[in-house]
């Protein structure tokens, strides 16, 4: 796995429009992918961490409701479907992954 840089351009090659952590005062343009950083799993030996893996949730928001663009999110190493939601007239398709 990567960082968030390569995460970013990973999911570029899904959606042209990637936001990060967007401010509630920009303007999205859909269809999109939102993702943040949500959690990590930290591996133990002998009490000491020795690897950590940054977890991300990723929302891919589309008015589509057969959009392709979750279905290229779901195939990635690490990532499981969350749950999926209307809201505004758009579909909501939420992935946790980690990178």
């Amino acid at each position: 796995m990567g960082d968030r840089s390569d995460l970013q351009t990973l999911l570029l090659t899904m959606a042209d429009n990637v936001y990060f952590q967007p401010p509630t005062n920009i303007e999205l343009s859909y269809p999109c992918i939102i993702y943040k950083r949500d959690r990590a799993a930290t591996r133990f030996a002998d009490n000491i961490p020795y690897k950590d893996a940054k977890g991300y949730q990723i929302t891919v928001i589309d008015a589509n409701p057969d959009s392709e663009i979750p279905d290229k999110v779901a195939v990635l190493p690490m990532c499981m479907f969350d749950r999926f939601f209307p809201a505004d007239n758009l579909n909501h398709f939420v992935y946790n992954i980690f990178f």
